[in-house]
């Protein structure tokens, strides 16, 4: 069995019974059919002397329910060398996607296979479970042959399980998909080759389009360019499944995991107008409707407080346009309801 590496690269595929396993230029193919196991190492980066508190495992906690993964087994991701993409010194970006999860037994799997049948063959996975109760380690577990590592133990919420996925990536950009959504096909290439027709340097943010999903039916499609004057009064883009390049959070932090609700508002926040963002202007993730900022009206009060700290919007006017949106947000809950 042959596997085209898609830069011109061929892998023969040797069978072991159950996985494939094959060298290229260094490489090693575990199972072609996965985006996560077509392009691994054996050679373990390093882990230390990095402004993030950068990992490959957590150190294990009270309440610990597993962990697993290719790296448990001694596989690692690294981007391939040669060339420079939107300022990573690689031909083909290593690209980590996060995804935080807590009891998502009914919706993880469609989330895992999105990412696994990805065309983009340098993927690095890693699931960060709070310590589900549900069947959610089962699933990891029936998976952790094409996830880079999960692991399963309590946390402090969304904010603090994206921290320790930032601090487990190894990838040059680092996006995050949500536990109920799933990537369109060939989305991770298409952001790719979007990221490189850019000067190299010069991206920080890249955001898209994404689909609304509530019980299998499209509702609205979401997301904008950014642009400063909009995003100081409120978040126009679509923040699931975009990418960070990873020097952003090494310049300005991880996410402050005092906000439950706003803390991907408040990070993109901290650079104000010279985030070097862009927008891709294609759907890459059905989102279903019901996540943590859906139909809570926390979200309001902590998008004010996000701008007034971080943005640095005087208080006057934030709080007016939070009492402002409260009362639209309000209205189009008892006209739809």
């Amino acid at each position: 069995m042959y596997f085209s590496s898609g830069s011109g690269n061929t892998c023969k595929s040797l069978d072991d019974g159950k996985r494939k396993i094959c060298e290229m230029n260094g490489f090693v193919c575990l199972d072609p059919r996965f985006s996560t196991t077509r392009r691994l190492t054996r050679s373990k980066p390093s882990d230390a002397g990095n402004a993030l508190g950068s990992c490959l495992a957590l150190p294990a906690a009270a309440g610990r329910k597993g962990e697993g993964g290719l790296r448990v087994n001694g596989y690692f991701k690294q981007a391939e060398a040669g060339g420079n993409v939107g300022g990573a010194p690689c031909g083909k970006p290593l690209i980590t996607i996060i995804t935080a999860v807590f009891n998502g037994e009914k919706t993880l799997e469609k989330s895992i296979l999105s990412v696994l049948s990805q065309s983009y063959d340098n993927i690095e996975y890693i699931v960060v479970d709070g310590g589900s109760r549900d069947g959610t380690i089962d699933i990891l577990k029936q998976y952790e042959h094409a996830i880079d590592y999960w692991v399963s133990q309590p946390d402090a919420g969304i904010y603090d399980a994206w921290n320790r996925g930032v601090r487990l990536a190894t990838g040059d950009w680092i996006a995050f998909l949500g536990a109920d959504d799933a990537y369109a096909d060939n989305a991770i290439a298409g952001y790719v080759d979007f990221i490189a027709a850019h000067q190299p340097g010069t991206l920080e943010y890249v955001s898209s389009k994404v689909n609304l999903i509530r019980d299998a039916q499209l509702l609205r499609v979401v997301g904008h360019a950014w642009q400063w004057p909009v995003f100081r009064r409120y978040m126009g883009v679509a923040h699931v499944g975009s990418m960070h390049r990873r020097a952003l959070f090494e310049k300005y932090g991880l996410f402050d995991d005092s906000y439950k609700i706003c803390g991907d508002y408040e990070l993109l926040l901290r650079p104000r107008d010279t985030l070097g963002a862009a927008f891709f202007d294609a759907v890459t993730v059905n989102m279903e409707v019901g996540g943590v900022s859906d139909a809570n009206v926390r979200v309001f009060d902590e998008a004010a407080r996000a701008k007034i700290l971080s943005g640095k919007r005087g208080a006057l006017v934030s709080h007016l346009e939070k009492h402002w949106a409260k009362l639209k947000w309000r209205m189009r809950k008892y006209l739809f309801k």
